[in-house]
């Protein structure tokens, strides 16, 4: 990923917002890909003419399938405080995600414990007594149904790996393209799952701040649907 691919959504002194693309890792893994936290500090480094190593904090991640809003910390006191104000619960991330078949109920909450397999990066729903498992709760509801897929609207409680993506899974409503999990496979093999909407409270001014960006709509399965 280079600087001219990047797409900036907002900049201040303190805070970044930019899309994420899918397939794209949000930050450096073990794989070594180019990666958009890299992307960000280049960026920050050649238009601000920085010497050095530029600052910048991770917040919140994103898996590489999944494509949408990412905010980053352009100062350490303004990572420090949106850190803290993620861990207690002050994000609205939204979601949208186009799922193989449709739920018995149109509109409810999830609630499981995950837990994650490191050797095979699988997360499994478990009891709440085995070791390693983390509670998960979101809240779904389905907008449009069209051609045996639905799209829903996906509101997180709680910011687990792979957990959108595990908990429509065991309700037998896998997100599509997401074979991992038994959904249908994809064109490219991208997910339908984008992180679409984006509130938190700015560092600084105290300003509620909210973004939003649509889902790739020319591509399939989100051009099945109306946004």
């Amino acid at each position: 990923m280079e600087i001219n691919d990047l797409i900036i959504l907002h900049e201040d002194n303190h805070v970044i917002v930019v899309l994420k693309p899918q397939m794209i890792p949000c930050c450096p893994d073990e794989s070594g890909d180019s990666n958009l936290f890299d992307c960000v500090k280049e960026y920050l480094k050649v238009t601000y003419n920085k010497p050095g190593n530029v600052f910048l904090g991770l917040v919140h991640r994103l898996d590489r399938p999944t494509g949408g809003v990412m905010v980053f910390a352009k100062t350490s006191k303004s990572a420090a405080r949106l850190t803290e104000q993620m861990k207690n619960g002050g994000f609205e991330k939204k979601y949208y995600a186009v799922l193989c078949g449709t739920p018995s109920k149109k509109k409810a909450t999830l609630e499981n414990y995950l837990r994650k397999n490191s050797v095979n990066n699988m997360v499994y729903v478990c009891t709440q007594t085995e070791e390693g498992a983390k509670f998960a709760s979101l809240e779904y509801d389905i907008k449009q149904e069209r051609a045996g897929l639905s799209l829903a609207e996906i509101t997180l409680h709680t910011g687990r790996t792979h957990q959108i993506r595990v908990q429509t899974s065991s309700i037998n409503c896998p997100v599509y393209g997401d074979m991992r999990y038994g959904g249908e496979k994809a064109v490219k093999g991208k997910l339908a799952l984008w992180a679409y909407s984006l509130r938190f409270t700015h560092p600084t001014t105290g300003e509620s701040l909210k973004f939003i960006i649509e889902p790739p709509k020319e591509e399939t399965p989100w051009k099945l649907f109306e946004f």
